[in-house]
Parts: structure tokens; C-alpha cells; sequence
């Protein structure tokens, strides 16, 4: 079982990776055609959902302790999955 500070450290490092890959498709979609631009945005739309909710999560769970931290974890690891999985279904 992963401690705390560890657990926290890896969602941070993701969530940059995440927040510099979202400027990067943000980038791209100024680029894009008109009609994909609409479909890619929506995706981008998708990704800073999900993104600002991991972001949440990881706050609640550095003020989090005991069995809180438990369940705030579990939905922190959930979250992060889905936003993993979107960033997939939009870079391939």
C-alpha cells in the first residue's frame, strides 16, 4: 500500500503530464478544420471535466485522513482512470 505522500506525489506528476498534454490538443484544435474543431472541442471540453475533477479529488485528499482517506482515494484512482481514458480516446 502506497503511503500518502507517495500516492499524492504520482497524481500530481499525472495531472501535469495531463495539463501539459490538454495545452497541447488545445493547441491543435486552433488549428483544426472548422467542422472537426467542433467535434475536437468537445472532446477538450471532455478532458478539463475530468481533468478539474482529479484536481478536486487530489485536494480533498491531502486534507484527508483515515478511512476518509481511503474512500477519497478510491474515487481520486477512479477519476483518474476515466480521465486516462479519454485522453486515449482522443490522442489513439
Amino acid at each position: 500500500m502506497k503511503t500518502k505522500k507517495a500516492h499524492v506525489g504520482k497524481i500530481e506528476s499525472q495531472l501535469k503530464r495531463w495539463g501539459a498534454k490538454l495545452d497541447e490538443l488545445v493547441a491543435k484544435a486552433g488549428e483544426a478544420g472548422a467542422e472537426i474543431k467542433v467535434e475536437y472541442q468537445q472532446h477538450l471540453d471532455d478532458l478539463k471535466a475530468k481533468h478539474s475533477v482529479v484536481q478536486a479529488k487530489l485536494a480533498a485528499l491531502k486534507t484527508a485522513s483515515g478511512a476518509e482517506w481511503e474512500t477519497i482515494k478510491a474515487g481520486l484512482d477512479s477519476a483518474d482512470h476515466e480521465l486516462e481514458a479519454a485522453f486515449q480516446k482522443v490522442t489513439g
